[in-house]
């Protein structure tokens, strides 16, 4: 099912509110985010990340509660997410413009890279092609954090992206292959 099929035919999971994101109990919804490559499934529960529970309340797919059954809204999951990390907004535009373009997107591992991105249609029978490390254009990147982290895909057989939030929020994209000094 499409996520417009699913919004189109009005299913609405609904998801609390956790420190490390939002939780998902419901089983069909379990079932069917986690095939759409949402979340983490573990104990019959789905652990949605912030980034991927803001561009499902977006999308109109997630009610989210917080600890007492009250209903939060976007601005109010963005700014516990922002709590916890402060390149929150940047990794949630990120996630979402590749999601737009059809990518499965699931958290990155190691040494900066926020999420590993899949070819399309590859989610489920191939393991991510790509790294994604997100950085705002103006901050500074130290050139030994981009050593390391390419360093870190090539050793994991994976291609590099760098994908960098203008000051108009748009994000442009850069695929790194090799570093040479001179």
């Amino acid at each position: 099912m499409s996520e417009k099929e699913i919004a189109g035919s009005e299913i609405r999971t609904i998801g609390v509110l956790t420190k490390q994101g939002v939780r998902i109990i419901e089983k069909s919804s379990v079932d069917a985010l986690s095939q759409r490559g949402y979340g983490t499934a573990e104990n019959g529960e789905l652990r949605l990340a912030f980034y991927e529970a803001l561009y499902l309340m977006d999308k109109g797919l997630l009610e989210v509660k917080d600890e007492n059954g009250a209903t939060m809204d976007f601005q109010g999951v963005l700014q516990r997410y922002e709590n916890a990390n402060t390149n929150a907004w940047v990794n949630y535009l990120i996630y979402r413009d590749l999601r737009s373009r059809g990518y499965v997107v699931r958290e990155g591992f190691g040494v900066g890279t926020e999420f590993r991105m899949y070819e399309r249609g590859a989610y489920g029978k191939d393991t991510a092609t790509y790294l994604v490390l997100g950085i705002q254009e103006g901050k500074p990147l130290p050139i030994s954090e981009l050593a390391a982290a390419l360093q870190h895909c090539q050793s994991q057989k994976k291609e590099l992206i760098l994908a960098v939030m203008n000051r108009r929020g748009e994000i442009v994209y850069y695929s790194v292959s090799q570093l040479t000094f001179k």
